[in-house]
C-alpha cells in the first residue's frame, strides 16, 4: 500500500465524538515513550503528523488521521504513565477501554512494545485483556535500530514465547524501526490485506 495522503481529522475526548462515518479504523497504542508518534509519522511518511514530544504521555485524546481518504489511523493515549494523577489515569483507561470495546469501526489494535526490554507486566496485562475481550490485535515491536537485527529478532521471539503460558495461538507481530523505516511496507501491506477483506 502506498500512502498518498494523510491528514489529521479530530482529537476526541470521548468515543461519541469520534468521526461518524463507517471507514475502518486501526488503533495504535502502547506504553508512554514507546515511540508511537514516531512510528505513525514513519508509516505515513509525514514528519509532523503525530506530535512527538520530549515529555512522554502527552496524548490524552483519541486522535483520528484519515489515510488516502479510505481508512483512519487512530492514535490512542499511552497506558501506564507514572506522572499522571490517579484520576487522569483512570479517566484515560476508561476512554481507551470504551473506544476499543464499543467502536464498531475499529478493525484492529496495534500494540507497540519497546523491543529492548523484557516483557513488562503492564504490557502483558493489556494484551491478555485484549485477548479475553476478543479484540483483534497485532504486536508491533519498536526501536529495533537500537539493537542489531539478530538481537532484535531474538528479543521479539523470546517475548512472544512467553505468551505461550496462556495463549494457544499467538497474535501476529512485526519488528519495526522508525529511524530506519524497518517494517513499514510489511505493516502497510498487512492493513491493506485486512481492508480488502472488509
Amino acid at each position: 500500500m502506498e500512502i498518498k495522503k494523510s491528514e489529521f481529522v479530530i482529537s476526541a475526548p470521548t468515543v461519541s465524538m469520534c468521526p461518524k462515518d463507517d471507514k475502518p479504523e486501526y488503533a495504535f497504542i502502547g506504553r508512554s515513550n514507546v515511540g508511537k508518534s514516531s512510528l505513525i509519522n514513519m508509516l505515513c511518511n509525514h514528519k509532523g503528523l503525530a506530535k512527538t514530544s520530549a515529555t512522554p504521555g502527552k496524548t490524552l485524546l483519541i486522535n483520528h488521521f484519515i489515510i488516502n481518504n479510505e481508512w483512519y489511523l487512530v492514535d490512542l493515549p499511552g497506558y501506564g504513565f507514572a506522572k499522571r494523577s490517579k484520576t487522569v489515569q483512570q479517566k484515560l483507561e476508561q476512554m481507551i477501554a470504551s473506544y476499543i470495546l464499543q467502536r464498531k469501526q475499529m478493525v484492529n489494535v496495534f500494540v507497540l512494545i519497546d523491543i529492548r526490554h523484557e516483557q513488562q507486566k503492564i504490557d502483558r496485562e493489556f494484551i491478555d485483556w485484549l485477548g479475553e475481550s476478543n479484540v483483534p490485535f497485532t504486536i508491533v515491536f519498536t526501536k529495533a535500530d537500537k539493537l542489531g537485527a539478530g538481537k532484535a529478532k531474538q528479543n521479539a521471539q523470546k517475548w512472544m514465547n512467553q505468551l505461550k503460558d496462556r495463549w494457544e495461538t499467538l497474535p501476529p507481530y512485526f519488528i519495526t524501526s522508525s529511524e530506519k523505516k524497518l517494517g513499514r511496507d510489511e505493516l502497510l501491506d498487512y492493513i491493506d490485506e485486512i481492508n480488502k477483506t472488509l
